[in-house]
């Protein structure tokens, strides 16, 4: 059983200093960007340096930083999926001594009343995905432990938002009408696809994640809309706002 996967009796036998040498302490801050758009508008935007870069067979990721008013800060275009975003997560902080991840994406309302014209701020997360259940005691919903703070940051610059419960999800297309009512049920208001993992990655090494999210399509039994998605993966306010949040952290 995937429940059994949670084992710290044992070392691991995979490490990163085989693949990148010694652990560099380059950078305090790293933004997590899954927009590409958002990503070459940070390229083009700012006088940004390579510092890093994760080999994957597939293609390496780059490791980008510029200076904003005096901070210096890391980004990359990461992988989708909880098990993706969570493994680069640990690697950036080999590669840079990242520690302070700021993550930002876009999720699905499974509540447009509550959701609609707000940013989502994640409370708990539902493990529905593989990732979290070999960083953390296996349970159903892992806490989201900077959430308060972010509703302060948040509230601090009159941004509106909502917090509560969202539900991780490995797969897309199996979101169906019970799960998606049960999880109503327990209260989750968004549905997304790394928070759950990419958060018990951190809470296992010690890093801080602060996590926000824009809702793009709406799931309604009969009514799926999905107008909204485009500009939930791509608009500009969510790195404005995580910029701020990089001077408050």
């Amino acid at each position: 059983m995937i429940t059994d996967s949670y084992d710290i009796k044992s070392d691991p036998i995979v490490n990163f200093e085989a693949f990148y040498g010694a652990k560099k302490n380059l950078v305090e801050i790293c933004l997590i960007i899954f927009s590409k758009e958002i990503y070459e508008h940070l390229l083009s935007q700012y006088e940004c340096k390579q510092i890093s870069e994760i080999c994957v067979c597939n293609g390496n990721i780059p490791i980008w930083s510029f200076q904003r008013n005096n901070i210096e800060i890391a980004f990359y275009l990461t992988h989708i999926g909880s098990a993706c975003a969570g493994e680069l997560t640990a690697e950036v902080n080999h590669l840079t001594g990242a520690y302070k991840f700021i993550m930002f994406g876009s999720c699905g309302s499974l509540d447009n009343g509550i959701t609609s014209g707000r940013f989502i701020i994640p409370s708990q997360a539902y493990r529905g995905e593989g990732m979290s259940y070999y960083f953390a005691e296996p349970q159903d919903y892992i806490n989201i432990k900077n959430a308060d703070q972010l509703e302060r940051i948040f509230t601090e610059l009159s941004i509106p938002f909502v917090k509560g419960k969202v539900w991780t999800t490995d797969c897309i297309l199996r979101e169906t009408v019970n799960l998606v009512n049960q999880r109503k049920k327990e209260g989750c208001i968004a549905v997304e696809m790394e928070v759950a993992g990419v958060q018990a990655v951190c809470d296992f090494y010690g890093f801080e994640l602060y996590d926000f999210l824009s809702a793009g399509d709406v799931l309604a039994e009969g009514n799926y809309q999905i107008e909204n998605l485009s500009n939930a993966n791509h608009n500009l306010d969510k790195l404005q706002i995580a910029l701020q949040i990089s001077e408050r952290i």
